[in-house]
Order: structure tokens, then sequence, then C-alpha cells
């Protein structure tokens, strides 16, 4: 157990969540990505006007930093449906890999890219039993 000093030191550092921040880029970064996610024309059939891809790889972001799920993410971005959504686009068409490339070139030619920590994630499936036989 922590000394009651201690105890509350952490109490005051978690009162503020991860699920606080917001996620914005800058206009340098969003300038740089900005062309590969161009922005839909509306047909001239009408329509409902697409939402704005920069608020979208906002929400993306948001998302993916704080590790929460589609659903909480907060109203100030569109619906986690829309971002969802062009996730999925965007990373079946290489979209969002290319994006991400090209602002991690950047920080390294900045000498703002630290390797010293990276972090490995992946997905784990249950396999049936004697799936794998041994060689």
């Amino acid at each position: 157990m922590l000394p009651r000093s201690h105890q509350s030191a952490v109490a005051d550092s978690m009162l503020g969540s991860r699920m606080d921040s917001k996620i914005v880029l800058t206009d340098e970064q969003w300038n740089l990505i900005k062309p590969f996610f161009p922005q839909k024309i509306r047909s001239s059939l009408g329509g409902r006007p697409e939402v704005d891809n920069r608020r979208c790889l906002e929400g993306i972001l948001w998302v993916l930093t704080t590790g929460a799920r589609w659903k909480d993410l907060p109203a100030e971005y569109p619906s986690y449906c829309s971002c969802w959504r062009r996730f999925r686009n965007w990373t079946e068409s290489g979209a969002f890999l290319k994006a991400w490339s090209v602002l991690l070139e950047k920080l390294d030619e900045l000498g703002q890219l630290d390797l010293s920590t990276l972090i490995g994630d992946g997905t784990f499936c249950a396999s049936k039993k004697k799936a794998m036989k041994s060689a």
C-alpha cells in the first residue's frame, strides 16, 4: 500500500482521463497529408453533404490514441459510424498508411522521431485443438 501522501498524488494524476484529450492536427500536418484524403464533390442530384475529412481523421486518431471503442467517440467529432467507415475505406485503399508514412518522414527530417520506445499490438485468436501438428 502506498503512503497517504503518494495515494493522493496518484489520485490527482488520474482525475483527467485519457479520453478527455482532443486530438487536433496542425494545419501544417493536415496540408502534408490532405492529398491522400480528397473530399468527394457533392452530386448535382443533391444528397447529404459529406463530413469533413479532417474532422473524421481527428476522430479516428482520438480512437486510436485512447484505445476507446468507436461508440465512445465524443460528440465534438463526427459520428462514430462516419469515422469508422472512413477508417475502413482509407485503410483498404492504402491512404491511411501513405499519410502516416509522410508524417513519420517529416518527423524524422525534423529529428523528432523517437524510436527508443515502440509498442507492438496483435490480435490473438484461439486455435482449435490439434490445429498444429508437431514436425
